[in-house]
């Protein structure tokens, strides 16, 4: 049941993309994905800030290589002041450095939040109108497309208006992830405004994000939503063989991958090992893993002192030698399948001053809000 995903240009078949996640959808995680789903889908780098792509700082400069073999690549930008956003995306457009440019008006950290960036910005209609003007008109013949959330809170809803202003600004596509920022991971993810979305803007295509676990999950979304395709985050931490589970499903198949211990070790192995090719320095990429450690082996039975040990491994020696002292030949458990990653809800939105009391107003957001870093 496949449903073709029009891009811009680039068909996304099966409607299946990796959302960016700071600190873990680097170019060796977005391989790994790829390989699984053989080539299918979309896979988009971390957030990227638009000031720290504009100064060309060097880590930033990093976070933007792409594989040879990445194709279309998708650069996420993150982006309060206009100019620096349509710079940001100019620079991509001249300089060929992606094929399709997302914007992140989704993210709840408060680092971000607390400078009217991510979940927070959407509040500030005509922000978010100039911002998208900016990007659009600078991107040329690229795609732009954004994911958001609802809104701040249940009391500060902002995704209709937010769809509305995309369409009339010419965003390719939205992606909308079913919960507030107050929320950050914690509840369940609102579908039914997923629906709602979709109903509201039929122009472009819809895209869901939240508590997609399975590829059942995903198939069920499109189900009862009508969205156009689904955007996977958390589902896939320790678990990047989700993509070809993805694929399946929407091909129609059931051959779903339930690996060994031993399979999954040699994934880890493979992880790490990518990101120590990446960052030019073995022991760097093991010391990055460590984060992976625990998702993949969530559900087997690794006792917790192993556990801690696999998690300050430094070498891929190491790594490998306290893998094989496992017991890999336990079949894929219960236990690993359903949520993964933070579920912390209903947190304060850390706003700036005066942030709420006018939805138009946005004077006081200079370049200075911007972060200089990438990465989230």
């Amino acid at each position: 049941m496949t449903h073709p995903l029009s891009i811009g240009p680039h068909a996304v078949t099966p409607p299946v993309v990796l959302a960016p996640m700071a600190g873990i959808t680097n170019a060796p995680f977005r391989t790994l994905c790829r390989e699984f789903s053989g080539g299918k889908g979309l896979f988009v780098s971390e957030m990227i800030t638009t000031r720290a792509l504009v100064e060309r700082n060097e880590k930033t400069m990093q976070l933007i290589r792409f594989d040879p073999s990445e194709q279309p690549r998708s650069i996420q930008l993150y982006g309060v002041d206009p100019a620096t956003v349509g710079k940001a995306v100019r620079m991509i457009a001249e300089e060929g450095l992606a094929d399709h440019i997302d914007l992140n008006f989704g993210c709840p950290v408060p680092k971000v939040t607390r400078k009217g960036g991510g979940s927070a910005l959407p509040y500030k209609r005509n922000l978010l109108r100039a911002i998208l003007r900016e990007a659009v008109s600078g991107a040329g013949d690229l795609p732009v497309t954004m994911k958001m959330r609802k809104g701040i809170d249940d009391d500060h809803i902002t995704y209709l208006d937010a769809g509305r202003i995309a369409v009339e600004e010419g965003v390719t596509a939205i992606a909308l992830h079913g919960r507030t920022a107050a929320q950050h991971y914690g509840g369940t993810a609102d579908w039914d405004a997923i629906a709602r979305l979709k109903e509201h803007v039929p122009e472009i295509p819809v895209l869901g994000n939240g508590d997609i676990w399975s590829a059942e999950d995903a198939l069920r979304m499109v189900r009862e939503t009508g969205c156009d395709g689904v955007v996977v985050g958390r589902g896939c931490l320790g678990r990047p063989w989700l993509f070809a589970d993805l694929v399946a499903g929407f091909e129609g198949r059931d051959d779903f991958l339930r690996p060994t211990l031993r399979e999954v070790a040699d994934v880890m192995v493979r992880h790490a090992t990518l990101l120590g090719e990446w960052l030019g320095d073995e022991s760097k990429g093991v010391v990055d893993f460590r984060k992976h450690v625990a998702w993949y082996l969530k559900g087997f039975a690794v006792g917790s002192e192993m556990r801690k040990r696999l998690a300050i491994t430094s070498s891929l020696q190491e790594l490998r030698a306290g893998l094989d002292e496992l017991d890999l030949d336990q079949a894929w458990p219960v236990g690993a399948e359903g949520p993964r990653g933070r579920t912390s809800g209903n947190n304060r939105v850390v706003l700036p001053d005066g942030w709420l009391k006018d939805p138009y107003d946005c004077s006081g957001i200079t370049e200075e809000a911007e972060l200089d870093t990438s990465g989230g």
